[in-house]
C-alpha cells in the first residue's frame, strides 16, 4: 500500500500501544485541571471566567499555533524525536502547575503545557499513517484516540483522589513526573518509520504548499469547522461537568471523580472504537460515510445530553450521559483518517496540524471560556444553577457540527487521496 512502511503486525501493535500511552498522558495533563477546578478556585480565589481562561485559551493559544511549525519539523526530520521531546516538555510544565501561587503563574504554566503538547498529536497521526495501510487507518487512529477517554478518565480519577487525600498541587506534580519518566522509554521502543521514496520531496515542500492544497478542498474546511464546533462543546463539558456535579448534584470531589471517570471510560471507549470500526467498514464503498457518520452521532447526542443536564438525580444523570458521551467520540477515527487522505503521504503531519490548528484554537480556546463566561452571566438569574443552563445553551454547537459534517460528505468523495 503506497505511503505505508513495512513492519510486522506485532511491532505495529507495539508502536500503536506506545503512541496510545503518550496520548493518554497528553490528556491526563490536559484535563486534570477540570477535576481540580474546585480546589484551585477556592485556594487562589478565582472566578469561573478565570478558570475558563486557564482551561481554554491559556492552553490552546500556543498549543494550536505551534503545532504547525512543529509538525513541519517532524515531517522534515524525525517524528519520534519530536514526540519524545514534546512529552518531556509538557510533563515538566504540568509539574510546574503544582507550584503556582497565583492566576498569572498558573496561566504561564498552562501555556507551557500547550507548547509541549503542540508537538505530540500531529506527528503521531503521521507515524500511524506510515505504519498502517489505508483500509486499517480509521481503526488504528481510533485506538490511538482512546488516549482521550483513557487520559481524561485517569486525570479525573487520579487527580480527584490525590487532591482529596493530599492537595491539588501534588496531583499536578505526580502526573507531570510520570510523563517525564515515560519520554525516554518511548524513544527507545518506537523506531522512526522508513518513509516512502516520494516522502523525500518533503525536504523541498514548503508549509505554504500544504496550506494551498488544503485550502482548495472544500471538505477540509467543512470537516475542520465541524470538528471545531463539536470541540467547543466537548472540551467545555469535559472541563465544566465536574463542577456541575459538585454544584448542582451535591457530589464531593471523590464522588465526582468516580462519576465522571466512569462516564469517560465506559462511554468514551465505546464511542471511539465504534467510530473507527464503522468508518473503515462502511466507508470502503463510499468515502462520504467518514463525514456522515459523525453528523448522525452529534444529532442523536443532543437530546440525551439535555436530559442528563436537566435531571435531578445523579444516578439518572449518569445513565443519561453514558450514550451521548459515546456518540460525542464517534467522529474521531473517521474524521482524522479523512484528513490524512486529503494530501500526499509526505504532508500528513503538517496537514493534521493545520486541521488541529483550527479545531483546537476554536474548540479548546473558545469552548471552556464560553461556558465559564456564560455561567457567570447567568449567575444573577439562576444562581448556583447557572452552569446547568449554560451547558444547555451550548448544546447547539453539536447541531452546528452535524451540519458542517453533513455538508462535507459529498466533496470528501472528490478530495480523497489514497
Amino acid at each position: 500500500m503506497p505511503g505505508t512502511t513495512t513492519a510486522s503486525r506485532g511491532y505495529r501493535a507495539v508502536v500503536l500501544g506506545m503512541l496510545l500511552l503518550v496520548y493518554t498522558f497528553n490528556f491526563i495533563d490536559r484535563q486534570i485541571l477540570g477535576i481540580l477546578a474546585g480546589p484551585i478556585k477556592d485556594d487562589l480565589a478565582l472566578s469561573d471566567k478565570q478558570l475558563g481562561l486557564l482551561g481554554g485559551i491559556a492552553f490552546a493559544l500556543l498549543y494550536s499555533t505551534l503545532a504547525v511549525p512543529l509538525a513541519w519539523l517532524a515531517d522534515r526530520t524525525s517524528r519520534t524525536w519530536v514526540i519524545t521531546v514534546s512529552l518531556a516538555v509538557w510533563s515538566g510544565f504540568t509539574a510546574l502547575c503544582g507550584f503556582a501561587s497565583s492566576f498569572g503563574q498558573l496561566f504561564f504554566a498552562r501555556l507551557g503545557v500547550g507548547v509541549g503538547e503542540a508537538g505530540g498529536v500531529a506527528p503521531s497521526y503521521a507515524v500511524i499513517a506510515d505504519y498502517f495501510p489505508s483500509q486499517e487507518r480509521a481503526r488504528a487512529l481510533s485506538i490511538y484516540s482512546l488516549g482521550i477517554p483513557l487520559g481524561s478518565a485517569a486525570g479525573v480519577l487520579f487527580g480527584g483522589y490525590i487532591a482529596a487525600s493530599i492537595d491539588w498541587r501534588t496531583a499536578f506534580i505526580a502526573v507531570g513526573l510520570a510523563g517525564i519518566v515515560v519520554a525516554p522509554i518511548f524513544r527507545l521502543v518506537v523506531r522512526e518509520p522508513v518513509r516512502p521514496t516520494e516522502q523525500k520531496s518533503s525536504e523541498t515542500t514548503p508549509v505554504a504548499r500544504v496550506f494551498s492544497i488544503l485550502a482548495a478542498k472544500k471538505s477540509f474546511w467543512l470537516l475542520a469547522f465541524g470538528a471545531s464546533a463539536s470541540s467547543m462543546l466537548g472540551y467545555g463539558l469535559a472541563f465544566w461537568l465536574p463542577s456541575l456535579m459538585r454544584r448542582s448534584f451535591g457530589l464531593d470531589l471523590v464522588q465526582t471523580s468516580q462519576f465522571y471517570g466512569a462516564i469517560l471510560l465506559m462511554g468514551g471507549v465505546v464511542g471511539v472504537l465504534a467510530g473507527g470500526f464503522l468508518g473503515d467498514r462502511l466507508g470502503r464503498g463510499d468515502r462520504a460515510v467518514y463525514a456522515r457518520l459523525p453528523a448522525i452521532a452529534f444529532v442523536l447526542a443532543v437530546p440525551l445530553f439535555a436530559a442528563g443536564i436537566l435531571s435531578k438525580s445523579a444516578t439518572a444523570a449518569f445513565l443519561l450521559f453514558l450514550v451521548p458521551q459515546a456518540l460525542a467520540y464517534v467522529w474521531l477515527g473517521p474524521v482524522i483518517s479523512a484528513v490524512q487522505h486529503l494530501v500526499p503521504a509526505h504532508m500528513r503531519a503538517t496537514a493534521s496540524a493545520s486541521f488541529l490548528l483550527i479545531n483546537n484554537l476554536i474548540g479548546i480556546g473558545g469552548g471552556t471560556f464560553f461556558l465559564g463566561a456564560l455561567s457567570d452571566a447567568l449567575a444573577r438569574q439562576y444562581g448556583n444553577e447557572a452552569l446547568r443552563y449554560a451547558m444547555l445553551v451550548s448544546l447547539g454547537f453539536y447541531l452546528l457540527a452535524a451540519l458542517f459534517m453533513w455538508l462535507a460528505a459529498k466533496p470528501l468523495r472528490n478530495d480523497w487521496v489514497e
